[in-house]
């Protein structure tokens, strides 16, 4: 599909260690900025990674007064250093924090699927996300090539179960690499209710389809649509 680039920002590639990149992925997809922050010693110490790391982003990004749909608010998704080690039950997680719209004060919610893996392969601890769009975007990590996007998103269907399978096939770089991208979404519902989930795909190769897992608590998918977020994408081969 034929996409505008609205920003873009190229980083090193290098491995995972001891759990952790030590940076954190931000993205204001209203003022398309794009940087990297650094984890440190105190972070790691104190906060660990995962939930901690969330609220340590969200305690230095908003304000006592920010509402779930302040451009303030933000949506942080960590991993912690256990992430992707296929020695650990439960290890593909991913926690989403956010100002809720039913409580109007932080909520976490832990999800599966492949998103968080790839994410921490790719080389970040953390993305925290802010800001509104003024318009459908995509933002596109390629953990193959270290390049963060922010891409036009018109025209594509706002459900789950289709968009996780349309972008999987769009971003793979084959018919044989689907299993490589991992697509976050939510649905129609999101711009209606306040009680929505974010949806996490994986690709089942047996049935040759993206399933989803769901971040299901708080109304997080609320607060990615009223961002205008379409998806968030991550390629890792």
């Amino acid at each position: 599909m034929n996409r505008k680039v609205l920003a873009e920002y190229h980083y090193n590639l290098k491995p995972v260690e001891r759990g952790y990149n030590r940076r954190t992925l931000y993205i204001n997809v209203g003022t398309k900025q794009i940087i990297e922050k650094p984890v440190s010693d105190f972070m790691i110490d104190k906060f660990v990674g995962g939930k901690g790391f969330d609220l340590y982003l969200m305690w230095h990004g908003v304000k006592d007064s920010t509402k779930w749909n302040d451009p303030e608010n933000e949506i942080c998704v960590s991993f912690g250093p256990l992430c992707g080690n296929t020695s650990y039950p439960g290890s593909g997680k991913s926690i989403v924090t956010t100002i809720s719209p039913l409580t109007g004060i932080p909520v976490d919610c832990n999800v599966g699927g492949h998103f968080g893996p790839y994410t921490k392969f790719s080389g970040w601890d953390a993305l925290e996300i802010q800001g509104k769009a003024d318009e459908e975007i995509i933002v596109f990590i390629d953990g193959d090539k270290g390049i963060v996007q922010i891409l036009t998103a018109p025209d594509e269907h706002i459900n789950s179960h289709i968009l996780a399978e349309d972008l999987t096939k769009e971003f793979a770089d084959s018919e044989d690499k689907h299993q490589s991208v991992s697509v976050v979404s939510t649905g129609e519902a999101a711009n209606h209710v306040l009680i929505t989930c974010v949806n996490f795909s994986f690709w089942d190769k047996r049935r040759k389809v993206a399933r989803l897992k769901q971040a299901g608590r708080g109304g997080t998918g609320t607060v990615f649509r009223d961002k205008k977020i379409k998806a968030l994408v991550v390629k890792y081969s």
